[in-house]
This record gives structure tokens, sequence and C-alpha cells, in this order.
């Protein structure tokens, strides 16, 4: 019988089985950043699988290799509750990610006894050995325990960051220098038009409302058409206050946009809103859009949630 390959038959080729993957194992204290430090590795464009069983991380590494396209960034976190951590299986699992193509690194996240007791206050939680039942005694006897435990994987890790001092913004800021390749951070503006008798968007960060403007609606001639359309886009753009107000929405989101761009943020929604969503709002979102647009620093997209609604 003629023997079969199955990756043939599978129609994967020799380069897709051995696709380049980044692998970035995260772990560290509970309470020291590691559900934020993944986060950011997700806006960053990893794939991130959190407390992954150790048995499966081989086949997952594989798959990602195989995927079309394939994965190329992979981000497991692991925390103390995985039987990853115990010293003795630390290494074994790190040696069976050494295959030709993996690039590995291992992130620990640490911080101070005093800051993790105090971060665990806030959160009302307690500590996972405690939960476990690892751990008789208090949350400090807990953390202590932990860091006891880890203090192997620490040693075999590649990049260590204590967040005793660091706020969010700058932890975003450092994984984005040890993680983010070069690729210069850029925050993602939409700006969405809306009609207020739908109600208001939800997600929205900024809200401008621009029923202070005519209504094309009661003008016939214009009525069916929408604010994307030259003849409604003219008459709204040409109204008094129409201009004054659009140049001051864009000084005052180029200045919010610096901000969140230096604190780590990378979304902000804006939204416009007139009585339909069809005519005023759609305009003056396709003009703000349109010269928001051409940043280094930002993209823009831009959404019309209820046009066509009526």
């Amino acid at each position: 019988m003629e023997a079969v390959d199955l990756d043939t038959q599978a129609g994967l080729s020799g380069s897709e089985l051995t696709a380049p993957v980044e692998v970035v194992v995260v772990t560290g204290l509970s309470g020291a950043g590691r559900s934020t430090a993944a986060k950011v590795l997700e806006d960053l464009g990893w794939y991130v699988a959190d407390n992954l069983p150790p048995e499966l991380i081989p086949g997952l590494i594989d798959m990602s290799r195989r995927a079309e396209p394939s994965i190329t960034r992979l981000a497991l976190v692991m925390d103390v509750r995985s039987r990853f951590m115990a010293p003795d299986e630390l290494s074994r699992v790190i040696e069976g990610m050494q295959q030709p193509g993996v690039h590995l690194r291992v992130l620990f996240l640490e911080s101070s006894d005093e800051v993790l007791v105090r971060r665990f206050g806030f959160a009302r939680r307690r500590h996972p050995l405690q939960d476990s039942g690892m751990v008789d005694g208090t949350l400090s006897d807990g953390i202590a325990a932990e860091r006891k435990f880890l203090a192997s994987v620490k040693a075999a890790a590649d990049v260590v960051i204590d967040t005793t001092a660091l706020s969010i913004h700058d932890l975003n800021r450092q994984m984005d220098e040890e993680f983010g390749a070069g690729r210069k951070r850029q925050l993602e503006i939409t700006i969405q038009s809306f009609g207020f008798k739908y109600g208001l968007p939800l997600d929205a960060d900024f809200v401008f409302d621009v029923r202070f403007l005519p209504n094309p609606h009661w003008i016939p001639e214009l009525r069916p058409f929408t604010g994307k359309d030259a003849p409604v886009r003219d008459y709204v753009l040409s109204r008094d206050r129409a201009t004054g107000f659009i140049e001051s929405a864009l000084d005052l989101l180029k200045i919010v946009a610096g901000g969140y761009v230096e604190e780590g943020k990378r979304y902000m929604t804006v939204a416009v809103g007139c009585t339909g969503g069809k005519h005023r709002s759609v305009a003056i979102t396709e003009t703000i859009a349109e010269q928001l647009s051409g940043s280094t620093t930002h993209v823009v997209l831009t959404a019309h949630r209820d046009l066509g609604r009526e």
C-alpha cells in the first residue's frame, strides 16, 4: 500500500509547516499586571491564549504555523493555577517549544508585596493560592508562597517588568517597547453619525449635536438624498456656523487624540448626531473624518449607524 503524507493530503506545503512564529509566555505574580499585559499584546496584533493547559501548547504552536494566513505572534498567558508553573514542568514545556522557526521569550511581571496587597484589597479578591487550597493563611502568606514558587520561573525569564511604580499607561509603553516590533502606536478614531430619535450611542467618548443647523429634510428636493450626496453636503456645509463648528471640533479632537496617544489609549469614538441620522450628521461626520485623516499618529474610520433606517 502506498504511504500517504497526511500533511500533503491536507494541502499543507513545507513552507506553511515551517512558518516562523514569535512566542511569548506571559507569567508572573498574581496582581502584577498579567491581564493588562495580555490586552496590550492583543492590541499589538498578538494572538493571546490564556491559561492554556501545558500539554496543548505544542499543538497550538503547530496550528498557528499551519493556519492560513499563519499566526506569526502568539502569546501564552500562564498563572500559578496551571501545572505549567511547577518548577519541574517549566523547563520541560519550554524545551518542547524550542523548535526551528520558533522564537521564544518569557515575560515575568512582578511587584512589591505592599502594592500587591493593596491591589487585591481594591479588587476585593483572595489570592489564587488561597482559593485553590494550596495555602492556609492570609493574603500575605499567599503572595509569599507564590513568590517562592515562581522564583525559578523569574530566573529563567527573558524580560522582567516590575510594575510596583508603574501606572497602566507606563506598563503599556514598556510592553510597546518590548513587543511592538518597532510599530508606531496609532490611535483608531471612529467618527459615527446617528439620529437622536433612535437613541444615543452607548460607546461614544464624545457626542456632538448638530441639530442647530438647518435640516435638509424640510427641503423637498434634498429630502431623498443623504449627507453623503453632494447636494446635501454642500447645503449643510454652506450654512451659518457649520464651518466654525467643524473647525472647533477638529481643534478639540486633535488635542484629545494627542493625549490619548500619550496615555496609551488605542480607540476613540466620536458620535455626531442630528434628528434622524440621515442628512446633517452624515455630512459633518464625513467632513470631520476627511480633515482628520492623513496623520501618522492615528487612523480614521467612519460609520453611519442610522443611515437608511427611516
